[in-house]
């Protein structure tokens, strides 16, 4: 078996997730790992911006991603990134290998943290909740989503994971925590980053001890999915 990682949305996430990938494997050895490709093409256009309507159509990009991990030897495929998941059918249909679900898999992260069904908190890019591929998924599940403003995503959220594609990594987390901090103000059980960008700037630990509530990494999750696929 061979795990065909489809990044580059953005590069650093990518890198990150097959970084957590190696580090969350119980592994004493170098072959107890996980086979791994990673197509990392950042010419892959711009996925919110598609979904909102002003940017050309990634899917042709996506594809072509695709044939090249199958080509590889993959045997599946995991995506480190959310919004290309509006486009999660159409690959599907496309491609004969298993592709793992990001959302599923931080549903899974919820349940394993033990998140009992109620409101929870969503950060995430403004086409990955244009899209409302977790509201749909994790609401089905019983939990309820909560997602930052229009005020928040456009001052705040969306500028921080800009920063974070940038390469300004650091500045980004202050006001990624403020977001955070006013989604638990409203309620929330645990916050969701469903943009692999965010924990990049705003680790997973140092928030969940900071907000006082679970935290899922959705690189971390992905992860967790793919060495529970590779387990069998």
């Amino acid at each position: 078996m061979m795990l065909g990682i489809l990044g580059g949305m953005g590069p650093l996430a990518g890198a990150q997730f097959l970084a957590r990938l190696t580090l969350l494997t119980p592994a004493e050895r170098d072959q107890d790992h996980l086979p791994c490709v990673l197509w990392s093409d950042p010419r892959v256009p711009d996925r919110t911006a598609a979904r909102l309507g002003t940017g050309p159509d990634p899917l042709p990009a996506l594809l072509r991603g695709l044939r090249a991990l199958e080509a590889a030897g993959a045997t599946a495929i995991a995506i480190p990134c959310n919004t290309a998941h509006g486009w999660f059918d159409d690959m599907r249909a496309a491609c004969p290998l298993p592709i793992l679900h990001i959302v599923d898999a931080a549903a899974a992260d919820l349940a394993r943290q033990g998140v009992a069904p109620g409101p929870i908190g969503l950060l995430a890019t403004e086409g990955t909740l244009a899209m409302r591929l977790y509201q749909q998924r994790l609401e089905a599940a019983g939990w309820d989503v909560l997602v930052p403003d229009a005020a928040t995503m456009a001052d705040v959220v969306s500028p921080a994971i800009a920063a974070i594609k940038a390469g300004a990594v650091g500045p980004a987390g202050l006001p990624l925590r403020a977001a955070a901090a006013g989604l638990v103000a409203r309620g929330a059980r645990a916050v969701v980053l469903g943009c692999t960008e965010i924990p990049l700037g705003l680790p997973e630990g140092p928030l969940r001890d900071s907000l006082g509530v679970p935290v899922v990494d959705t690189i971390d999750a992905l992860a967790l999915a793919a060495i529970g696929w590779a387990r069998g």
